[in-house]
């Protein structure tokens, strides 16, 4: 593969920031026809090389080339004319538009100045059906589910006829079948010549798809390997830089006695608690210093049930008790004022405010809770922050830095530490790891094993069964939008367990 020359090579990349150097003199290179993943901790400069690659920012210092010429894109949408294209984790599409219309915005075929919607629509049911997709490209957007909205993502990326396809975590929100037909898509675009960039904090998917990769540390280049050269743990220790001891299990650490936990007075006692459309009803008990896991497929009511519970949405039917009261959340507030705090797994959509800095963003729930006549002293906002940013390691340590210029993983810090203010009897955590890396999913989850011997009691939710079944001393899963079963977390409780739970199969 190296015997040929690169589709593109980006050398002596340097990007600063106020106070920041995201980038320092980092060589990238990929070629025709491969897969190439992009390796790194939350913060070690992979979303800015690829925004510098895009044009997205400017660079300081450095040369990118593209088949042989030096380019450097003044947007996106050069870059993508360039043949560059970019599926993010958040599919940047248009919802209220037709499937057929968001793969050819922009670009609609015309005659005499008019829309050939039919055109349109048979060209695009032919690059689905390329694609091993076949839906009807006259409906919108938004009534497919997240895995089709990325497969139309990457359609129509190449149909702009793609040298290079930017996968920013494309599997975060996919359930197994799904990643296997992304995969499958990504074979077949590979077979066809195009260089691939994927970005992925799943190892066993990188090292399952990925021919070559670079790892990035602290916004430098630490190399360049084939992936069959280079182990899974040595390639955590190139990513992380530090002890492998960051990621231990957490299955030695000592939980209290769930008979123990069940024989205290409930933080919070669901009773027949449902919502027409959203999660059949279900009874629930939380205790102080408990885990309580959430497991089951994409769509199967986990984050439904968890709003209700919280009050984001509004219960139709049932009975919830808080610290032994009967209580109806009428929304968020209700929540809040009883001790709730509700971390969401959509942080772009519900939870940072991008325009803010990292300061305002910590102590926006503490501020709401106040009430907005009731400002938070700008010196108890600097011990408050000062204390979190330095108890979850968030990086950079700059209060004042607007949230945008986070990677994905500090991001989800702030907002932890955003809801760790209030000083919450539950913390709701909705995958609060996903598209963090190792080293900081560690954290978090270390974080809420802590929480819970502190005497906090934690819901929390993952797609990842392991890491469900590694915190948590009592198991709720959940199947099409019903909660089927409670487990206790101790003998005969594994994976395969929770996962013919899951299928519906009686546990032997």
């Amino acid at each position: 593969m190296t015997d040929e020359a690169p589709i593109l090579e980006m050398t002596g990349i340097g990007k600063t920031f106020p106070g920041v150097v995201a980038l320092d003199d980092v060589d990238f290179r990929m070629f025709p026809g491969e897969v190439h993943a992009l390796m790194g901790e939350n913060g070690a400069g992979k979303s800015t090389l690829i925004k510098v690659l895009t044009g997205v920012y400017g660079i300081d210092r450095g040369e990118i080339w593209l088949a042989g010429r030096q380019v450097r894109f003044a947007g996106p949408l050069q870059a993508q004319q360039a043949g560059v294209s970019t599926v993010y984790q958040e599919v940047n599409l248009c919802p209220n538009l037709s499937v057929a219309e968001n793969i050819f915005i922009g670009r609609e075929p015309r005659r005499f100045g008019t829309i050939r919607w039919a055109t349109m629509r048979r060209r695009s049911a032919e690059l689905l059906h390329r694609l091993h997709l076949d839906i009807d490209v006259t409906a919108p957007l938004s009534s497919h589910s997240l895995a089709v909205q990325q497969m139309v993502a990457i359609a129509r990326a190449v149909d702009i006829s793609a040298k290079v396809l930017i996968l920013d975590e494309p599997t975060s929100s996919l359930d197994a079948s799904e990643v296997e037909q992304l995969f499958a898509v990504i074979r077949q675009l590979k077979e066809s010549g195009v260089a691939i960039l994927f970005v992925s904090h799943f190892l066993d998917q990188v090292y399952e798809i990925a021919d070559r990769m670079t790892v990035l540390r602290n916004g430098r280049l630490i190399g360049e390997w084939p992936v069959a050269q280079l182990s899974q743990l040595e390639l955590v220790a190139k990513m992380i830089g530090k002890d492998l001891s960051v990621l231990e299990q957490l299955d030695g650490e000592s939980k209290p006695d769930l008979a123990t936990l069940e024989g205290g007075q409930p933080v919070l006692e669901a009773t027949g608690l449902g919502r027409s459309g959203a999660i059949a009803p279900f009874d629930l008990t939380i205790h102080a210093g408990e885990v309580v896991g959430f497991a089951g497929l994409l769509g199967s009511g986990r984050t439904e049930a968890a709003r209700l519970l919280f009050g984001a949405d509004r219960a139709e039917r049932g009975r919830l008790s808080i610290a032994g009261r009967p209580t109806a959340l009428r929304g968020p507030r209700t929540g809040m004022a009883n001790g709730i705090a509700f971390c969401s797994e959509n942080r772009r959509a519900e939870g940072v405010v991008e325009d803010l800095t990292v300061r305002e963003n910590l102590v926006l729930a503490m501020q709401a809770a106040r009430g907005w006549a009731r400002p938070i002293p700008r010196r108890r906002q600097d011990e408050l922050v000062a204390k979190y940013i330095a108890a979850l390691q968030i990086r950079p340590a700059d209060p004042e830095l607007p949230i945008r210029n986070l990677s994905g993983g500090n991001q989800q810090k702030v907002l932890l530490a955003r809801w760790l203010i209030t000083e919450p009897k539950l913390l709701i955590v909705d995958e609060p790891t996903r598209g963090i890396d190792v080293g900081a999913k560690a954290e978090i989850q270390r974080l809420v094993v802590e929480l819970a011997g502190g005497g906090m009691a934690v819901l929390f939710i993952s797609a990842e069964l392991e890491e469900v079944l590694r915190l948590s001393h009592k198991i709720a899963v959940l199947r099409d939008r019903q909660m089927i079963d409670q487990l206790a977390n101790g003998a005969g409780v594994d994976v395969d367990r929770i996962m013919r739970t899951i299928a519906g199969e009686a546990a032997a």
